[in-house]
């Protein structure tokens, strides 16, 4: 019998105020995922001080100039897309003494609208991370192409962390979450099953 842990669930709380979050907070959920830096530290950054149990993962894409920001906030990274910001991310973990976990973001359904390293590029890119760059790379991140089964590329993302040896895989949403779990994910980033939908 294959008997897997289940997955982390990370609420995606991009957007929600803090009085939709508090609630999550107190029944004691840990793990909130963010993509704007300047609303993050706004709605974090006290909070984490005296929470020290909570960690915020950033989900959106990141721009270089803001890692400066982002590291003492975040405690995960899902969205490391090309060397010029991992290598970034490695300046500024130096100067102020705290590695992030990190997931490379595959663009698995090679789509030109979407960041993410090409799958037959991932296992080079993971050496430059991991060698070059002394990143804590964790696993991979996936968004599959909308309107297809994701499944099919889930199972890719499986075999492709495997081929790398990597233990975690970010893959699913509200929309996708149990395809994903049922296919080795390890952190599902759940938004409008927990909190309803945006505005």
């Amino acid at each position: 019998m294959d008997i897997r842990t289940p997955p982390l669930i990370i609420a995606i709380s991009k957007t929600f105020p803090m009085s939709k979050i508090f609630p999550l907070i107190n029944i004691g959920h840990k793990h909130f995922g963010e993509n704007k830096i300047l609303e993050s530290l706004e709605k974090w950054k006290d909070i984490k001080e005296t929470n020290k149990e909570i960690k915020l993962h950033m989900v959106g894409k990141i721009q270089s100039n803001k890692v400066k920001f982002l590291l003492p906030l975040f405690d995960y990274i899902h969205s490391l897309d090309s060397l010029k910001l991992a290598r970034k991310i490695s300046e500024v973990q130096l100067r102020f003494n705290k590695k992030p976990k990190i997931f490379i973001q595959v663009n698995i359904g090679n789509e030109i609208q979407k960041s993410g390293i090409d799958v037959n590029d991932v296992e080079s890119f993971y050496k430059s991370c991991t060698q070059d760059f002394g990143l804590d790379i964790i696993g991979l991140m996936c968004l599959p192409p909308v309107n297809k089964n994701s499944s099919l590329y889930f199972k890719e993302m499986r075999k492709l962390a495997e081929s790398i040896q990597v233990k975690e895989l970010s893959m699913g949403m509200s929309n996708d979450y149990l395809e994903a779990s049922q296919n080795g994910s390890t952190f599902i980033r759940i938004g409008s099953k927990i909190f309803g939908a945006r505005d």
